[in-house]
């Protein structure tokens, strides 16, 4: 839902953002949320896709509503997963063209009760699967001039208290974007980040909130966004399609806040 709670028009966007057509995209985290939402909109664009998330279930549900769809379930916190997901998009489509780095995670806590396994845990799925699959995929994007988009969060340019490792963790995400946009401009390679400010999905409630707890967060959103509300999956894939097409070009290195203003706001 808009902020006049009306649903957003995937039609409308996906006309008015460009095309993907002919390009090959691997899309992680495709099983819900922005994941998925990015990789329906993909499929509107044209692009064949690559969907790999944990939930086998959802992800080949979100593989039904595209055209074409290659769905590989896996855990990307298991290195052989990693390479199957990457082996297997290349052995079926032949090339790559763009990733998307979708897979996360959030945890509550501070650093007086965050404890060393939240924080591998955050870490490994939110920076090292990243990497490794990034690390594996580049000598293709290479071959294609492809790109690179990762999902971070507003809590990778901006500090808020009781989700430390998370907040830790995306601005890793934002610095791996800029040093690897820098090690691969050379190759025509772009790489670019998307930072959701709060954005209905299920991850808060996965990272611990009760349904109460998630509305009352939500109502709080509509104070600590600029635009008076939370925003949603599609707006979020949106600017990931951008980022993947040919109109952001001459774009790389970016970490672009999709966040309603959130990014910009100090309390007064």
């Amino acid at each position: 839902m808009n902020a006049e709670n009306t649903p957003i028009d995937i039609s409308k966007m996906a006309a008015s953002i460009g095309n993907l057509g002919g390009k090959v995209a691997l899309i992680t985290g495709a099983s819900s949320g922005i994941g998925a939402a990015t990789a329906k909109l993909f499929s509107k664009l044209g692009a064949s896709v690559a969907l790999t998330g944990r939930n086998e279930e959802n992800l080949q549900r979100v593989g039904q509503d595209c055209t074409k769809a290659l769905v590989i379930p896996g855990d990307l916190v298991k290195e052989d997963d990693t390479k199957k997901v990457l082996e297997t998009t290349i052995s079926h489509y032949g090339c790559l063209d763009v990733l998307v780095n979708c897979a996360g995670i959030i945890e509550l806590g501070n650093i007086e009760n965050t404890t060393l396994e939240q924080y591998d845990k955050l870490f490994n799925i939110n920076v090292r699967s990243i990497y490794h699959l990034t690390m594996l995929a580049v000598p293709h994007l290479i071959k294609t001039k492809g790109n690179i988009v990762n999902v971070s969060s507003v809590n990778g340019l901006r500090a808020f208290p009781n989700v430390l490792a998370y907040c830790m963790s995306k601005s890793a995400v934002d610095q791996f974007t800029r040093c690897v946009a820098l090690e691969l401009a050379g190759k025509q390679v772009r790489v670019n980040a998307v930072n959701p400010g709060v954005t209905v999905t299920e991850l808060q409630k996965r990272g611990g909130l009760d349904p109460d707890a998630y509305e009352k967060f939500l109502e709080r959103s509509k104070e600590t966004h600029a635009l008076g509300r939370p925003g949603q999956p599609d707006e979020v894939a949106a600017a990931i399609a951008f980022l993947a097409s040919d109109s952001a070009s001459f774009i790389t290195g970016v970490t672009i806040p999709v966040d309603g203003g959130r990014h910009a706001m100090c309390p007064r």
